[in-house]
């Protein structure tokens, strides 16, 4: 079993109901593995985080999307948007919950647990998003607000100093048009997994030319993770 006591402290936040806590850090392949039954899970040990991870993004969003707009009151709309995705993306919250030590409390089926790659990532940001939704969901908004802003505003001067808000897919398209007068394409070259575990490679093309390749749970994730590379490949960073 996972210390809940432990993580509550690596969070700063004490539950008042705990299997809240344990189900944000439930994947659905935990679930598959040891609860699997005609009919689905019926016990509150066997559910998985995805209902909480909606709630925790539409949480999380709120949050940020206030902050921002509160802390930088001279920005125009499209400067607080990028911003934001910025903070929000699953580079940005896989990174914080790998800081937060969210690796040794996952609760993982035996095949997921040995991938540690661009998957295992995802799972983190979406498992960072479920805590959020069990902390809204056990003590209101204020306290998920505040757990959000206490871990994610510090990566604000550092997403400024490296321009990190500017969004890879838009530089690459305005880099490709400054210096090759092409404007990008992009095209899906491999999906697969059900609908609840969706996975998209996608090229990104100069003309015929693929630069690179990138991969996420979306076509729009894969399509910036294929930006972010080829910009690289490039060296238009």
């Amino acid at each position: 079993m996972i210390d809940l006591k432990a993580f509550e402290k690596i969070l700063g936040v004490t539950f008042k109901d705990r299997a809240l806590l344990t189900q944000a850090l439930t994947h659905r392949s935990y679930i598959n593995e040891n609860f699997a039954m005609p009919g689905g899970p019926t016990s509150s040990a066997g559910k998985h985080n995805e209902r909480l991870e909606f709630l925790g993004d539409a949480v999380l969003e709120l949050a940020i999307t206030e902050y921002i707009y509160e802390k930088f009151p001279a920005s125009p709309e499209g400067e607080l948007t990028s911003l934001r995705a910025s903070l929000v993306n699953a580079n940005m919250l896989g990174a914080v919950a790998a800081e937060l030590d969210f690796n040794n409390f996952l609760l993982l089926s035996r095949g997921e647990a040995r991938d540690v790659g661009r998957a295992r990532q995802y799972i983190l940001a979406n498992t960072y998003e479920a805590v959020i939704g069990a902390i809204y969901l056990d003590q209101g908004y204020g306290p998920a607000r505040d757990f959000i802003i206490r871990i994610l505003a510090p990566k604000i001067s550092e997403i400024l100093e490296k321009k990190l808000y500017r969004d890879a897919k838009s530089l690459f398209q305005e880099e490709a048009q400054d210096r090759a007068s092409i404007t990008p394409t992009y095209e899906v070259s491999k999906e697969w997994g059900p609908d609840h575990d969706k996975h998209f490679v996608v090229g990104v093309y100069l003309g015929k030319d693929l630069v690179a390749e990138g991969e996420g749970p979306s076509k729009q994730e894969a399509q910036q993770q294929a930006a972010e590379a080829a910009l690289k490949i490039k060296n238009w960073e």
